[in-house]
């Protein structure tokens, strides 16, 4: 089973391959998802990890504070997202 993280504060700079190193010493990574602004392509700051449930809880204890880039990420298990009205 695998679990989906969110990982905050990420720098501008960060690339899926630099996230992906990060987490891939706790554990299997199964997918990175950087999160762009719509309008100018450029990042957002924050993103998802999806990677085994064993590792991503020591992805959690091990990362959530830590300096990376420069800043210091936040990192937790994702929560589903909440459903928005269209008007």
């Amino acid at each position: 089973m695998s679990k989906k993280l969110y990982v905050g504060n990420l720098p501008w700079s960060a690339t899926e391959n630099d996230v992906r190193a990060a987490f891939e010493a706790y554990g299997n990574v199964t997918s990175v998802n950087l999160v762009e602004d719509r309008e100018t392509g450029r990042a957002r700051g924050f993103g998802f990890v999806e990677m085994d449930d064993a590792g991503a809880a020591e992805a959690i204890h091990n990362l959530d504070g830590r300096e990376f880039g420069g800043r210091n990420l936040k990192v937790n298990e994702a929560k589903p997202r909440e459903q928005r009205s269209r008007w």
